[in-house]
């Protein structure tokens, strides 16, 4: 199952290069950024409705929703600055250097999440290993970006 999740994982970077390609060229049809993401996310909420009943989980109560704290619920206004930022700025600095950045911040963020054990995830603390790897990203969104 490992192996699958892995393979999601990688694919999950492929959607998310063409998304930020569809969702320019999305923007440019309409000449509107913000109708643009609106438009992106009303087809995934579409299909995210077309899938659920596919899916055996359980639909949370109105008394589970109203008791969630608020925090929980930004997930959504993340995306949506994550999309707008990418249809604003990718056909301007150039998919590669879009997605090396993202990379990088996502990477670095996620480091300092698992070092601490924010938003519930498993511990796994910096070492000198991660570290290493960590510089690598950066120096490597440097020499892409340089071009």
């Amino acid at each position: 199952m490992n192996i699958i999740l892995y393979i999601l994982a990688f694919l999950c970077g492929v959607t998310n290069s063409t998304q930020s390609g569809v969702n320019a060229e999305l923007r440019k049809s309409i000449n509107n950024p913000i109708f643009a993401a609106i438009i992106s996310f009303s087809t995934g909420l579409l299909g995210l409705i077309l899938i659920t009943p596919f899916f055996k989980e359980s639909v949370p109560t109105l008394t589970t929703l109203k008791s969630l704290e608020w925090w929980k619920l930004t997930g959504g206004i993340l995306g949506a600055f994550f999309v707008t930022t990418v249809i604003l700025s990718v056909q301007k600095i150039g998919s590669a250097n879009m997605i090396a950045l993202i990379v990088a911040g996502q990477l670095l963020t996620a480091m300092l999440f698992d070092h601490f054990g924010i938003l519930g995830f498993k511990l796994h603390q910096i070492s000198g290993w991660r570290i290493a790897g960590g510089l690598l990203i950066v120096v490597g969104v440097y020499l892409i970006v340089k071009n």
